[in-house]
Order: structure tokens, then sequence, then C-alpha cells
């Protein structure tokens, strides 16, 4: 039978209390007597229960992930990267894929306050009207990740999305390409406005005016690419690229463009954001902006860790942000003459 703490007391010749109390680190004792014990723990095999050394330390050690939708390749890799960062640190993963609706959202945050994790790593794909961030004010145990929820005091960590923006349009503006559209998600996200800023700059500094009907909004979905590039190629006077928002949106966009018999990059370039596991495997390959997934599950978990060892106050809770790289592959060339 497995041993129980009262028979390593008993080995002991001490109370089964004072046994939980020397294994917790809550109490010291003689040299000698602290001896007899370890004695009795190895003669015995004893295993404490890690259950009952959570009580006693009042820890879950476990931290939450909150994420939008699972599926999503980019949130399976950045869960991927949290789990092999908090394991290395002692910690598991509770993983809640919230489907990006907000009863989904507050209810993990229901968990973190029940105490069935010490922390929470919070990712959302949408909007706030206000609801998320007065959940999120009650929390002091919580780090944002990618998306920003405005007006909320609390550790984050973000990518230079406007530096990225730049990038990919500076990619397409170099191959030649004048008429760029951009298709990316909902126009009250941090991330979609940080990356239309950086497209922006991208274009101003060329010299080249935006269009402002080339600027497509909807969601970080392939069936929004697919929608948004039927949509483009509808027009009277279509652009010759795309700088999409995500890899994902890029997927549908390529989609479309084969149903309709048109080719990346001959008859349109394209460009996208993050880098996912697939996009060299793509036909082209596709040059995309290069997201840090791992590092951004790295400094996460560290952000985490130092809330739950010191608990920072509002002032010391900092933006960290995180480089990009253009990853140029095989979809961007120039403009198809006629």
């Amino acid at each position: 039978m497995r041993a129980r703490i009262r028979d390593v007391a008993q080995a002991a010749g001490v109370s089964a209390t004072t046994v939980s109390r020397y294994l917790g680190k809550t109490l010291r004792l003689p040299q000698e007597t602290a001896e007899r014990i370890d004695h009795a723990i190895r003669r015995l095999d004893y295993q404490p229960s890690i259950t009952a050394q959570r009580l006693m330390r009042g820890t879950t050690e476990a931290i939450g992930l909150a994420t939008p939708d699972i599926a999503n390749p980019f949130f399976a890799a950045l869960a991927a990267a949290v789990e092999e960062q908090a394991a290395a640190r002692g910690y598991h993963v509770i993983l809640c894929s919230t489907g990006n609706r907000l009863e989904q959202e507050l209810a993990h945050l229901r968990r973190l306050a029940a105490g069935h994790v010490d922390a929470l790593l919070f990712l959302t794909n949408r909007g706030d009207d206000g609801a998320l961030r007065a959940a999120l004010h009650r929390h002091r145990h919580v780090v944002l990740l990618d998306e920003d929820v405005p007006g909320v005091q609390a550790p984050r960590v973000f990518v230079e999305n406007d530096l990225g923006g730049m990038l990919a349009t500076t990619c397409l503006l170099r191959a030649g390409h004048r008429r760029i559209a951009h298709v990316t998600g909902p126009a009250n996200l941090f991330s979609v406005r940080e990356r239309l800023a950086g497209f922006g700059r991208g274009m101003q500094a060329a010299g080249v005016p935006v269009d402002p009907a080339l600027i497509l909004h909807g969601a970080y979905e392939r069936g929004f690419g697919r929608s948004a590039a039927a949509a483009l190629l509808d027009r009277a006077d279509p652009p010759t690229a795309i700088f999409a928002a995500s890899d994902y949106i890029a997927i549908g966009i390529l989609d479309t463009l084969r149903s309709r018999g048109l080719a990346v990059p001959r008859d349109m370039s394209l460009v996208g954001f993050d880098d996912m596991a697939f996009a060299d495997l793509l036909d082209p390959p596709l040059t995309t902006v290069r997201q840090p997934i791992g590092l951004i599950g790295e400094q996460g978990v560290a952000a985490v860790l130092k809330l739950l060892d010191g608990d920072p106050g509002p002032d010391d809770r900092p933006i960290t942000r995180l480089p990009v790289t253009l990853i140029e592959r095989r979809s961007v060339a120039g403009p198809r003459a006629g």
C-alpha cells in the first residue's frame, strides 16, 4: 500500500502535523529530527500529495490561457509555446478556447476568481464594449497577449504591428505595385489599427495615395479572406497586390484567386502577417511578416510569474514589444503588364 503521511510520522517519532509543516517548508526542525523524517520518507518511498501541497500553499500551480480559437494555427502555436514555458517553470496550463464570445471570456475570469488557476494569460480577438474591461479590472494576475483591451491596467505582450504593416507594404511597393489593397480584421481591434497605420506610413513614404475603397475590414478568418478577395476582383479597377493582415486571411484570398483561374504572383501579389507553420508550404510559398510566437509565449509566462512573485502595482505593468521580420518567399512579383 502507498505510504501515508501518518506512516512517515510514526516511523520518525513525530506528529503528522510536524511532517506536513516540514514538507511545506513552514517549520524549521532540529537537524536530527529533520534527518529522521527524511530517512522515513526514503525508506517508505513516501510521495507527497500534490493536491495537499497546493492546498497548503494556497496555490494551484496552474496558469489559465484564454484564446479565441484553438483551431486557428496562430493560437494553437501560441498555446504550445505557453505550455512549454510554463512546464519548464513547474506550472501546468488550463486552456480555454472562448470562441471569441464574451460570455466564455467572462467564464474564464470567474475561474481565476474561484482559485482554479493562479493567473491568466488572456487573448481576445474582438472589440470591447466595456464589459470585458470592467471584468478584467477585478483581477490582479492577468497578462494580455497579442491584443489590447483599452483601459485595462495589466502587463501586455505585443509585437511591433505598425512596423510589420510598413514592412509588408514596402515589399509590395518595391516590386512596383501602386494599387495595393489591405484586407484586415475588425476596425476596433488594436492590432488592426496598428497594422493599418503601418500600411499608411509605407504608402505615404513612397508618395502613393491610399485608396480607402481598397481597405476592407472584417474578421481574422479564412472565410473573410475569400469574400474580400471576391469584392476586390469584382471592382472595375482591382488592385494588383494585397496585404493581408493575417496568414489565415491570406489563405482565403488564395482560395478565391484560384477559383477564378488567377495565379499568385502572376496575376496578384500577396503578403500575409504571422508566418504560421503552413506559410512556406503554400503554392506559392507566402511572403509574410513573422511574429515571434514562441517569444510571445515565453514573455507572457515570464510576466505572469513576475505578477505572482511581486504583484507590481498599476504603474509598474509594462508593455513588452517584440520584433517582427519580413520573410520573403515567392508570392510577390511585379505588376502584370496590361
